[in-house]
């Protein structure tokens, strides 16, 4: 277990959710204006004045995906910028017994907050439920805990807007085209993420009635995985306009697939944001023109989240006293128009 103090402060700048640039403003660290004002005009509100001192404690998975490693990379930088936090940080874990254990751990340290990224929403509920029963609040992060009582805050991000905001930039690029075809190259089928990823899609396609999706395939996040699965899909389909991949590291190997078929008559889109995609994207010299956004940067606007809850203040922007008990982030499209603004939140 590490510990890291933290030195500088900014707020939720990180990341796109739901609520927006309401969770993007900030104000005083003091009431602001006198009695005649309402509360929740005069509440205290986070901001990145340094405030009363907060220990957080964080545990999340090994980071065995590129993703995963980007989370624990935003977590860490993100309570850098405050002088007030301190961190607690586990080693990760994909043990559920392993990383249980990591978390009693920090719950005997007496925390004040802990953000807790699942190996397994299901399997560590009970350790979730224990944390509230100390009375330590929770922000779960994204993998979520099977009972609302086993955390204060969840924030994670949106896989069935992931699809649909896919379904609806291709059909905006062939809503003129008669007859259009797509495919899709998912990702481990048995998860319910792509199920959610793939309704999206699904249901984002029926507002275009003019495309078809003609054929899917699963393949398992990883660039192996994409490649053969790609390949297979190459094969079985000699014409087709558009392709939706959910996740940019198994679309390392689809794109390899591609070259090595010497196809470039279609576009794809990505999933997730790896840098590679996002260069690629900015160079125009292939088939990939867009990602759709699971932003790791959830694990930032959740040391955010934690910091606020710490302090006893609301979130600016909002009239509520308190944090927002769920923060779904936005899966923004990524094209050649705004993948600058994006490339510094790439993971590798």
């Amino acid at each position: 277990m590490t510990k890291l103090t933290s030195r500088r402060g900014m707020l939720f700048g990180a990341a796109a959710v739901s609520a927006g640039a309401v969770l993007a403003g900030c104000t005083s660290n003091d009431p602001d204006g006198g009695d005649d004002k309402a509360a929740a005009d005069t509440q205290p509100a986070a901001d990145d004045k340094p405030g009363k001192p907060v220990t957080i404690g964080y545990a999340g998975p090994q980071a065995d995906h590129g993703w995963l490693n980007a989370v624990n990379d935003q977590a860490k930088k993100r309570a850098e910028k405050y002088s007030e936090i301190t961190m607690e940080i586990t080693e990760g874990s994909n043990d559920t017994a392993q990383q249980i254990g990591q978390i009693e751990t920090l719950i005997n340290k007496k925390v004040d907050v802990l953000v807790i990224l699942p190996a397994d929403g299901k399997a560590l509920t009970q350790v979730g439920l224990k944390a509230m029963r100390a009375g330590i609040p929770v922000i779960n992060l994204d993998r979520i805990f099977n009972s609302p009582q086993a955390y204060r805050c969840w924030v994670g991000g949106d896989n069935y807007g992931m699809g649909l905001n896919a379904a609806h930039y291709i059909g905006e690029k062939l809503k003129d085209k008669s007859d259009a075809k797509v495919i899709e190259l998912a990702g481990i089928d048995n998860l319910e993420l792509t199920q959610q990823r793939t309704q999206g899609f699904d249901d984002g396609l029926k507002n275009y009635p003019n495309i078809k999706k003609v054929a899917r395939q699963a393949a398992e996040f990883t660039v192996e995985s994409g490649q053969a699965k790609m390949a297979q899909l190459l094969q079985a389909q000699s014409d087709f306009d558009a392709m939706w991949n959910h996740d940019d590291d198994q679309g390392v190997g689809a794109l390899r697939a591609i070259e090595q078929a010497g196809r470039d008559d279609f576009l794809m889109v990505g999933g997730a944001g790896a840098l590679s995609a996002f260069q690629a994207i900015k160079a125009d010299s292939g088939v990939l023109k867009a990602t759709v956004l699971y932003p790791p940067t959830m694990a930032a606007s959740a040391i955010d989240l934690a910091r606020a809850l710490g302090q006893g203040k609301g979130v600016s922007g909002l009239a509520e006293f308190e944090i927002p008990s769920t923060v779904t982030c936005y899966s923004a499209v990524v094209d050649k128009d705004n993948v600058d603004q994006y490339m510094s939140t790439g993971f590798k």
